[in-house]
C-alpha cells in the first residue's frame, strides 16, 4: 500500500470515528436524501440511546448545532455528502461509495442493536 492510499484510509477512519457522523451516513443511506430537521431528531435519537418521541428541544438543539458546524462539513470536504442548510437538503454524494465498505464494518459493530440490525449498506 502506497502514503497516498494510507492517508485516505486514515483520513476514512477518522471520518468515520465519530458515532454522529456514522449516524447522519446510516440514515441517508436509505433514501440517499433526508432533510436537515428530521436527519437532526434520528442523529439525537441514537446518540442518546432514546426513541425520537423522547428527545427533547434542548438536545434537538445541540445535535442541530454539533452537525451543522462540524459534522456535515467535514463530511462535505471529503465528498460524502452535499447539503445546503437555506433548503435543509442532505444528499449522499460520489465520494461514499469509497468509504461504504468500511461503514458498513462500523455498523456491524455498533452498541445500539437497533443500528446492527438494519440492512446491509
Amino acid at each position: 500500500m502506497n502514503r497516498s492510499s494510507d492517508s485516505r484510509m486514515e483520513a476514512a477512519c477518522s471520518l468515520l470515528a465519530k458515532s454522529k457522523r456514522r449516524y447522519v451516513l446510516y440514515q441517508l443511506v436509505d433514501d440517499r436524501a433526508a432533510h436537515i430537521e428530521d436527519l437532526v431528531t434520528q442523529v439525537a435519537a441514537w446518540d442518546a440511546g432514546e426513541p425520537v418521541d423522547r428527545i427533547d428541544d434542548e438536545t434537538r438543539q445541540r445535535t442541530y448545532v454539533s452537525l451543522v458546524h462540524n459534522h456535515l462539513p467535514r463530511l462535505a470536504d471529503y465528498d460524502i455528502i452535499d447539503y445546503d442548510l437555506r433548503s435543509g437538503d442532505i444528499v449522499l454524494a460520489e465520494g461514499f461509495e469509497d468509504i461504504q465498505p468500511l461503514l458498513e464494518q462500523f455498523r456491524q459493530t455498533e452498541e445500539d442493536p437497533e443500528l446492527r440490525a438494519r440492512p446491509a449498506l
